[in-house]
């Protein structure tokens, strides 16, 4: 069998490729390579420069916060800066104002003829750009709050937009001036009416209270509280009467006591057998029992004035009891001896001569003069108590009238006091609620009449709208560098796609590795000169041709832009 000279590319693996192999690859398909290129080239400066430019004019609005602090007048909006920046921004992009911004400044000449004005409103609404100014709010140290934000506008012709942007910063400040001033106004009316449905239920309440004090005239619940204090003043006046009949009475006690006594020394002083007694013994004797006796009639009166207020056993009592068993028995004793002296004066005195009785006679006749004038004494001051007893008694049955009167009065007050209490707990619940709901009303009116002023927080323009020099759209070098970027990588790919489907040996490398022999010699592929220049000449003239088309392509547009700027 004889060995295979040759084998067949398509069915072996490829060999390896080295840097020579590449630049054989481009030199072989450069045609390829540069023809996408230069038509992704020249599509992209046509695309650049026929492009319309876009300006963008901005402006920057703050937010100036009230003039007068909150804690004086607390604002009526209680809405974030942010969403009513949103609002407003819904209000200014709607339909109704946009179509009034595009016939006011001729927007869009060229597609108002073919384009509904659905769409030129939706175009003008991409346009409008409205963005928060981060630097100020870091500046200010307030990250979640808006105090400036910028309003921005894209068009083609530079003083439209300016004149737009100026338009839309003014509908900005006056939308935001009439919702502040329209929900002030609106919270102040909206507490108004809750004001006078508060004073109409006060009104009802009043009204129902009044009729329930004609229907319970002169028996008022209220008058409880008169009637109770008129009570309680009467049974204190009551108890004081008591205790003043209770010591007129003790009074009146010792007194009599003292008049026994006395009348029992006046009769001792007028028996004639005491007249040869000792003036001084006697006197002292008479007037030891008699101080003993009122000691005694003293204690007692305490001891009933202690039961009064202390129950028996009580020590004070007990031992006021023991103080007046003592007094008894040392008054009990002085009397033993006083009438052991008295007897033993009997016997004595019997033998005295009747000289020594005058005498004795004449000697205490100015003891029976003093006794009888505080006998005397002691009885006026007995009807004195009597006296005041008496009229204690009176006072106390007429306290005791008005007692009962009193009384009858307050079993009388109406059953219904719990009705006419929950009418007054009504009443002031609604007092309370119309005072409440009307300082709200009056620092709602201040507040109405702050944003009326233009006091309260308002939008002020900080940067006006800006005039653009330079186009920001579009990005004609990243437009020309990224489609003569694409056809390069396109031309790229087509000379790979060539190579890729061409399987036939196109130098020494390839004979040598696809058929596993020894090249000695080869024969160069020897062509008709005439049609080498013949294919060399339509090359050239194709790619100058080509070239200059593009030239003149890219130039034209390039032309036909600056001479529209100019």
């Amino acid at each position: 069998m004889q060995p295979a000279i040759f084998q067949d590319p398509m069915s072996a693996p490829r060999r390896q490729m080295d840097v020579e192999d590449y630049i054989d690859i481009l030199r072989r398909n450069k045609s390829w390579i540069l023809g996408p290129l230069l038509a992704c080239l020249v599509i992209g400066v046509v695309i650049a420069y026929l492009w319309t430019d876009t300006y963008v004019s901005s402006a920057t609005i703050r937010v100036t916060p009230p003039q007068i602090p909150e804690r004086f007048i607390p604002t009526n909006v209680n809405v974030d800066m942010s969403e009513r920046i949103n609002s407003i921004y819904q209000s200014i992009t709607s339909r109704t104002t946009l179509t009034n911004i595009i016939n006011l400044h001729q927007l869009y000449p060229r597609d108002k003829n073919r384009l509904p004005t659905d769409d030129l409103v939706e175009q003008m609404r991409r346009n409008i750009s409205v963005t928060t100014v981060g630097s100020l709010q870091k500046r200010q140290g307030r990250n979640n709050e808006v105090q400036a934000f910028q309003i921005s506008f894209s068009y083609e012709n530079r003083l439209i937009a300016q004149k737009v942007v100026n338009e839309l910063v003014r509908r900005f400040i006056d939308e935001n001036l009439n919702a502040r001033a329209t929900q002030s106004t609106a919270t102040t009316g909206f507490l108004q009416e809750e004001r006078e449905k508060r004073r109409n239920e006060l009104e009802e309440t009043d009204r129902k209270l009044s009729q329930f004090r004609m229907n319970n005239a002169g028996r008022m619940p209220e008058e409880m509280s008169s009637v109770q204090s008129a009570i309680t003043s009467i049974e204190t006046r009551m108890l004081n009467i008591n205790a003043t009949i209770s010591r007129a009475n003790q009074d009146k006690l010792i007194l009599e006591s003292r008049l026994q006594n006395l009348n029992d020394e006046l009769r001792e002083a007028r028996r004639p057998e005491n007249v040869a007694q000792s003036q001084t013994g006697r006197s002292v004797v008479v007037q030891t029992t008699t101080q003993l006796d009122g000691q005694i009639l003293r204690a007692e009166a305490q001891l009933e004035a202690m039961l009064h207020s202390y129950k028996p056993g009580h020590p004070d009592v007990d031992k006021q009891i023991a103080n007046i068993e003592v007094l008894k028995k040392t008054r009990d004793a002085i009397y033993q001896k006083q009438v052991a002296a008295a007897q033993a004066a009997q016997a004595a005195q019997k033998e005295a001569d009747e000289s020594a009785a005058q005498t004795a006679r004449s000697t205490i006749s100015p003891e029976i003069r003093r006794l009888e004038r505080e006998v005397a004494a002691t009885r006026t001051q007995i009807e004195t108590r009597n006296l005041e007893i008496e009229n204690a008694q009176k006072e106390l049955e007429a306290a005791d009238r008005n007692h009962r009167s009193y009384q009858a009065r307050l079993e009388s007050i109406p059953a219904g006091i719990g009705e006419y209490e929950q009418l007054q707990r009504e009443k002031i619940m609604a007092q309370q609620k119309y005072e409440e709901m009307n300082s709200k009303v009056v620092l709602s009116q201040s507040a109405t009449e702050l944003e009326t002023r233009q006091q309260g927080e308002t939008l002020e323009l900080l940067d006006p709208a800006s005039l653009p020099t330079q186009p920001t759209k579009p990005k004609r070098p990243i437009i020309i560098g990224g489609a003569a970027g694409f056809g390069l990588i396109l031309g790229i790919f087509l000379a790979g796609a060539r190579e890729v489907k061409d399987a036939t040996i196109k130098n020494l490398k390839d004979v040598r590795a696809y058929t596993k022999l020894t090249v000695l010699g080869s024969v160069p592929y020897i062509e008709n000169p005439l049609v080498v220049r013949r294919r060399r000449r339509l090359s050239w003239l194709a790619w100058s041709t080509a070239c200059l088309i593009a030239i003149i392509v890219m130039a034209g547009v390039m032309y036909l832009y600056y001479s529209s700027k100019s």
